[in-house]
């Protein structure tokens, strides 16, 4: 696949074929949870090809932002044409991309990144976003391109050439993508078991002010469901009920890094620190949850049948099976020459990297087997094996 070409290495090895991995005995549901992060999202397409390779489609899809935007196209599609649709999506809006040269070293990537972040400021991404007539600053107050620097029309047409949303609508794969109400600052999930979809609905969880405008939707306005959370684990907790799941989470900003030694680096780590996915505080939430629902169950069974009311009964039948849970954790790891530009520079030869990095990040995981087992031991797991290498 051209997306997996990489030109300082032409001659590399080819790569052995994954090896198709049978549906975990005892998982219910395989989820993908697809973070929030603009040009960053190559890397969760290249997840997805690898994922897609080894035979573990996914079941439930959620994202937020350019999460949603990738996570549409997953579930607008059949499996056999998501790859390809994915694919023809990163590389039609890294398409005006003037500077192809290869730049050796860390200084010389740094400008040639910071010289393509510009072009796209200044002239926008081809099926994405384009620059408003008039600057959102310089916009009449109340005018149509007040709000916003940039007019998302684009990302419209888009989303209705890439994905089929009657298949999102009726079609075998949950979709949820995150977004927030303006007025209310509400946080809200638009789910296709509850909304009818729409490509406003992925527009609204990717419409991060102020460059990219409001969407309505009925009566409401959203922005971007990042402005909030990041990330839609705690969504996939709250709702999976008595079903064991089987999460690939795939972040964009990485809680962890280096204390900055310059002013982009500090720029560059402000965003992981405010756009990482906060996986631990959720995990913690949900065991906590998890250990009192084990012994309210333990305390109801102690409690003679005569002697409980409807409403305890039904309580005890509901935690009769608790769910078991094992989340994959795949993170993206920022390259030396990337700073604060690394989520709106959309150069073709940095798509490539991050689509690259995701597929082989992913191989790696699959080479292990302890995240396949399921215990019969209601709970939460969490791995995060891709640094281990191939």
């Amino acid at each position: 696949m051209d997306v997996l070409s990489d030109p300082k290495r032409p001659h590399r090895r080819p790569l052995q074929p994954i090896t198709p991995i049978e549906r975990p005995k005892g998982c219910d549901v395989i989820g993908l949870v697809l973070q929030g992060g603009g040009a960053l999202g190559a890397y969760q397409a290249g997840v997805y090809q690898a994922l897609h390779e080894a035979g573990l489609e996914p079941d439930w899809v959620a994202g937020v932002s350019i999460g949603a935007v990738n996570s549409a196209i997953i579930a607008g599609n059949k499996p056999e044409h998501r790859v390809e649709k994915l694919e023809k999506f990163w590389l039609d809006i890294t398409a005006r991309d003037p500077y192809t040269s290869w730049f050796e070293g860390d200084n010389a990537r740094k400008l040639r990144n910071g010289f393509s972040a510009m072009h796209g400021m200044v002239f926008g991404q081809p099926g994405f976003f384009r620059p408003v007539p008039l600057s959102g600053f310089m916009a009449p107050r109340g005018a149509r391109f007040a709000t916003a620097m940039y007019d998302t029309s684009p990302l419209h047409q888009t989303l209705q050439k890439l994905a089929d949303f009657k298949l999102i609508n009726e079609g075998p794969v949950r979709l949820a993508v995150g977004a927030v109400n303006v007025e209310s600052a509400n946080f809200i999930y638009f789910d296709n078991t509850t909304h009818e979809m729409e490509p406003e609905h992925i527009m609204a969880s990717g419409a991060l002010p102020p460059g990219l405008p409001m969407v309505r939707i009925g009566r409401h306005h959203y922005w971007d469901g990042g402005l909030v959370s990041n990330t839609p684990l705690q969504y996939f907790l709250d709702n999976i009920g008595s079903r064991n799941l089987l999460a690939f989470q795939v972040d964009l900003f990485s809680a962890h890094g280096s204390v900055p030694r310059d002013m982009p680096e500090v720029l560059s780590r402000q965003k992981d620190i405010q756009y990482s996915s906060r996986t631990r505080t959720t995990t913690d939430h949900f065991l906590q949850t998890h250990q009192l629902k084990q012994a309210l169950r333990e305390a109801l069974a102690k409690v003679p049948e005569a002697e409980l009311s409807e409403e305890q009964r039904a309580a005890r039948e509901e935690l009769r099976t608790l769910p078991e849970i094992n989340i994959m954790q795949l993170i993206y790891q920022q390259k030396a020459y990337e700073g604060d530009a690394k989520d709106y520079e959309f150069s073709r030869i940095s798509m490539k990297e991050h689509w690259r990095t995701g597929y082989y990040d992913t191989r790696n995981t699959l080479r292990h087997t302890d995240w396949m087992k399921f215990h019969d031991k209601p709970g939460i797991r969490s791995f995060d094996l891709h640094k281990l290498g191939e």
